[in-house]
């Protein structure tokens, strides 16, 4: 295999001959000049040819030298490019990200990382694609998907997760139920109400089904909510109650005062947010660094029920 001169063997050779004088081409670069001649020998020895006269009274490239030197500048300005796009290329975090994120997070917590992520890395070109849960872990190891925004568990064998945050769940009821008002509310008081919830495949689905099996609540069978606003709406007109997340309550529930969210004594409802990729994915530097972005940008939320992972002591999620 030939040999192949280093990157700080053709800079010695071009600021020696720009500077004719090895002593001023040492400091140039920045190292001794012994370092700097010995180098320079090495390189000559290895290429088997004298790429510079020491001969007199200021040092000249020899014609070897003189036929090397325009090679080895284009060599360092490619090199210097190659740093460039590099650099570039960190600036949008590798390029384009196809990003999963869960219907349920998505809509409330997603504008605020896109608002700071677009700030921080204004070249950067994110791809969204909403799934349930149980859709977007297939849908990544498959390598459809670069990362996904997901509510907990995950399968860490294949994954590598990064906690965002801790999320209250809420209870959901009617402004006019007769748990709408001041006063604890129970797991017990649950039985024999009705259950809305989203389809299978979503994380609050279990959710609901394991709090009708701890309280007595029925599960509805005829009625599976497409969306979190669909699902509010129902509750609304007294078909049921449900479970909703607290960044959907803090966005939506205000805006109308149908809906009260209510906190179970004894029975503390949360979900963790992650994100996660691939383990061993050559990315993992930019994915760790979008979900550093997402932490503050769900830190500036304030919103009640919200505990950031490495930001807030709030306890871990269930």
């Amino acid at each position: 295999m030939p040999y192949r001169p280093t990157h700080r063997q053709l800079e010695y050779l071009v600021a020696v001959a720009d500077h004719g004088h090895f002593g001023q081409a040492a400091r140039a670069c920045h190292v001794s000049q012994p370092t700097l001649s010995a180098q320079l020998k090495l390189l000559e020895d290895r290429l088997g040819v004298v790429l510079i006269d020491r001969s007199g009274a200021t040092v000249q490239p020899t014609p070897a030298g003189r036929a090397i030197l325009p090679l080895a500048r284009s060599a360092l300005e490619t090199l210097d490019e190659l740093v460039a796009v590099a650099g570039a290329d960190a600036e949008m975090l590798g390029g384009l990200v196809r990003l999963g994120v869960a219907p349920t997070i998505g809509p409330y917590l997603l504008p605020g990382v896109l608002s700071r992520l677009h700030h921080s890395y204004p070249r950067l070109e994110i791809y969204i694609r909403e799934e349930r849960p149980a859709v977007l872990e297939p849908t990544l190891a498959e390598g459809m998907l670069d990362c996904i925004l997901t509510p907990l568990p995950l399968d860490t064998e294949r994954f590598e997760v990064m906690l965002l945050c801790d999320e209250r769940i809420y209870l959901g009821v009617p402004a006019r139920h007769r748990l709408a008002g001041p006063g604890t509310v129970s797991v017990e008081d649950l039985a024999g109400e009705r259950m809305l919830t989203l389809g299978r495949g979503h994380r609050l689905f279990d959710h609901v089904q394991v709090l009708c099996s701890a309280s007595g609540a029925r599960m509805s069978e005829d009625y599976e909510g497409t969306s979190l606003d669909a699902l509010r709406q129902m509750v609304s007109i007294g078909m049921g109650l449900s479970l909703f997340p607290a960044a959907y309550v803090a966005m939506e529930f205000p805006k109308d005062g149908e809906v009260i969210p209510r906190d179970l004594a004894g029975w503390p409802m949360r979900r963790s947010i992650a994100l996660a990729w691939r383990r061993n994915s050559p990315r993992r530097s930019h994915f760790a660094t979008l979900a550093h972005v997402a932490r503050q940008a769900v830190a500036d939320m304030h919103a009640d029920g919200l505990a950031v992972a490495g930001l807030d002591a709030d306890g871990p999620g269930a």
